[in-house]
């Protein structure tokens, strides 16, 4: 069973994040936080029906006896719908606050649905994580920040560039029964994001290394 992770640019991230200004203290304004994965005000329409949490149950994260319970479903802001630079970091955000809820789940229905079937880098992430939990196994750890989404491309573009920095925590997987299968430890990474506005809504056409 694999961890799928951000880690093949681990060591590079912080450097290069300060060398353009865009390391931001902390993880104000938008970091997904692993136990409550966004916490936005409003909310819009999706491109796709979101998972429904139940909304009394208190929430358990994955340890080594089981999966995580009752995992809130991430909120996507009114702003991530928006043709500008400030929805497309909102977006960004809300993107990756749904990837840590298919890694605590294995459900990336929604994160699937505002993502290009071209984008290599997005299909690996999705082929092992729902592979893993298919099979009735699960992740623990691996979840994600984000302290620093900045779009780098003029606004006039066709294809918008978002550089993200991506903090991960260990992350260990358990196949069926419980026994503990592969870990990778924690990471801090940067990522381009590239994204297209189209039909009212962003979408994630590629991903890849920063450099």
């Amino acid at each position: 069973m694999t961890v799928r992770s951000f880690s093949f640019v681990r060591g590079r991230v912080v450097a290069a994040l300060v060398g353009t200004g865009l390391l931001l203290s902390g993880c104000q304004g938008g970091g997904t936080t692993p136990g409550n994965p966004a916490t936005p005000s409003s909310t819009s329409a999706s491109p796709s029906a979101t998972p429904t949490p139940t909304p009394s149950a208190k929430y358990v994260p994955a340890s080594a006896k089981g999966k995580a319970q009752n995992v809130p479903v991430p909120v996507k802001p009114a702003l991530a719908d928006q043709n500008s630079k400030a929805g497309l970091e909102a977006f960004t955000k809300y993107w990756f606050a749904l990837l840590n809820y298919g890694y605590q789940t294995g459900d990336l229905k929604t994160w699937k649905s505002v993502r290009s079937p071209q984008c290599l880098f997005c299909s690996n992430l999705e082929s092992g994580i729902v592979g893993d939990y298919s099979t009735g196994g699960w992740q623990v750890g691996g979840l994600i920040q984000t302290p620093s989404v900045q779009v780098t491309t003029p606004s006039t573009d066709a294809v918008q560039k978002v550089t993200v920095q991506v903090v991960q925590t260990p992350a260990t997987s358990y196949k069926p029964g419980g026994a503990k299968g592969a870990s990778n430890p924690s990471g801090n990474d940067a990522v381009v994001v590239l994204a297209v506005y189209k039909s009212g809504h962003w979408e994630v056409s590629d991903m890849h290394p920063l450099g």
